[in-house]
């Protein structure tokens, strides 16, 4: 009964909050519950997708790739976020790929049960356009962020979101940990140049680390570099 939807606490981080009793329990009937192992795909860009995915456990990042062959991470997607809402809405094929940054547990829910409900619940509808809307709001601050702001300033803001929205292991390193490599398509940089720049905060005092674990050691001066001084 754990997994059924309308007894999961999770629905309550999205717009599956807004279906009625149900709704809930015809999404709970058609629904799939999937194990991806770190590093599988939940899907690639430019795949058609017959449904969403709603993410239960763990984390996926959502990235782009450019002209020149690297990927842009645009987005971590955690628990209670839905993937793919965008695309099978406008039933046009994924503009991002979406690939598990450590094992995941997801629901995967088919299209007809998320469309049949925009027809039918307005509160449905405007929850998925909150949703939609927040996700370019996130996609216009790493433009700005891209265009604007240094790659130190960049590094030392993405160390501090994953701190605030991950959390801390008991060792006091980042709870998501991730590779020098994703760290820099965070970033938007060289890996080459992430590397350089971790080890210069490294020496600074601002963060420590124990092979690809990073902890924050001094938030203000962190904070600093993100402001500029």
């Amino acid at each position: 009964m754990e997994s059924r939807c309308e007894n999961c606490i999770i629905r309550q981080f999205n717009s599956l909050r807004a279906m009625s009793k149900e709704e809930l329990k015809q999404v709970s009937d058609t629904k799939t519950t999937k194990i991806i192992k770190k590093g599988e795909s939940l899907f690639e860009e430019g795949d058609k997708l017959n449904g969403v995915y709603c993410v239960r456990n763990g984390v996926s990042k959502l990235s782009k790739l450019s002209a020149n062959g690297k990927d842009q991470i645009v987005k971590l997607a955690s628990k209670g976020e839905v993937l793919g809402q965008r695309s099978v809405i406008s039933q046009e094929i994924t503009n991002l790929s979406a690939v598990a940054v450590n094992d995941m547990e997801v629901c995967f829910i088919p299209k007809d049960s998320i469309t049949n409900t925009l027809q039918k619940n307005p509160n449905f509808t405007l929850e998925v356009l909150r949703h939609m809307a927040h996700d370019l709001k996130e996609a216009d601050d790493v433009i700005v962020n891209i265009s604007q702001k240094t790659v130190k300033q960049r590094m030392a803001e993405a160390f501090l979101y994953l701190q605030n929205n991950f959390g801390e292991d008991a060792d006091g390193f980042l709870a998501l940990t991730l590779s020098r490599e994703d760290i820099s398509n965070v970033v938007g940089t060289a890996t080459e140049s992430a590397i350089r720049i971790i080890s210069e905060f490294k020496k600074k005092g601002l963060i420590h680390t124990s092979g690809k674990k990073i902890g924050i050691k001094d938030e203000r001066k962190l904070l600093e570099v993100v402001e500029g001084f």
